[in-house]
């Protein structure tokens, strides 16, 4: 008998806080969130050719659950920045952020989203991570189509990974809220 089978275990803090029927569903909402991705592309340079050829035939982002790109930030869950962002995008970028669904995943494509790329100069964001929270970081210049598919993948290892809850206790219930505003209008 290995020492490791008398030992016991040590649960941490959430582990303990969650119940079972919390922890299943939890695990069944990740699943379905990893394999139902849909993303917002934010394409402004080369990159936005190499991010179309993922979607073709040869690769078929579809076999990830990622295929239908969606054109509105409210329909959207994930953010692919596909290119070199300028300064003066960079607000506008943000602003798409966070008119974005919860729970909300950033994926940063090609060096330029990266860390700028060749690009240092004053006009050009070294690297979106100093406005957005990337996830995910896809190298290359321009990165080929495996590698998109390799980062899709990190990225849905993420997401399953993450505690997911219907609801949180500690925020309002936007409904409720709705109810009561309405009511007191009527009032």
């Amino acid at each position: 008998m290995a020492e490791s089978d008398i030992t016991p275990v040590i649960a941490t803090r959430r582990d303990e806080t969650m119940s079972w029927l919390q922890r299943v569903v939890s695990k069944g909402l990740g699943w379905a969130r990893k394999y139902s991705l849909f993303s917002y592309p934010y394409a402004t340079a080369c990159c936005g050719m190499e991010y179309m050829s993922v979607a073709a035939s040869r690769h078929d982002i579809a076999r990830f659950g990622a295929e239908f790109p969606r054109f509105s930030p409210r329909q959207a869950d994930l953010l692919l920045v596909v290119g070199t962002i300028n300064l003066k995008q960079a607000p506008i970028l943000k602003r798409v952020y966070e008119q974005m669904t919860e729970p909300k995943w950033v994926v940063s494509f090609g060096v330029c989203a990266s860390s700028g790329g060749f690009y240092d100069n004053y006009a050009v964001l070294q690297g979106i991570d100093r406005i957005l929270p990337v996830d995910v970081y896809i190298p290359g210049c321009p990165p080929r189509p495996e590698q998109v598919l390799d980062g899709l993948m990190m990225l849905q290892e993420k997401i399953g990974g993450q505690v997911h809850k219907i609801a949180d206790k500690g925020q309002p219930n936007p409904t409720a809220a709705h109810h009561d505003l309405l009511a007191s209008m009527n009032k």
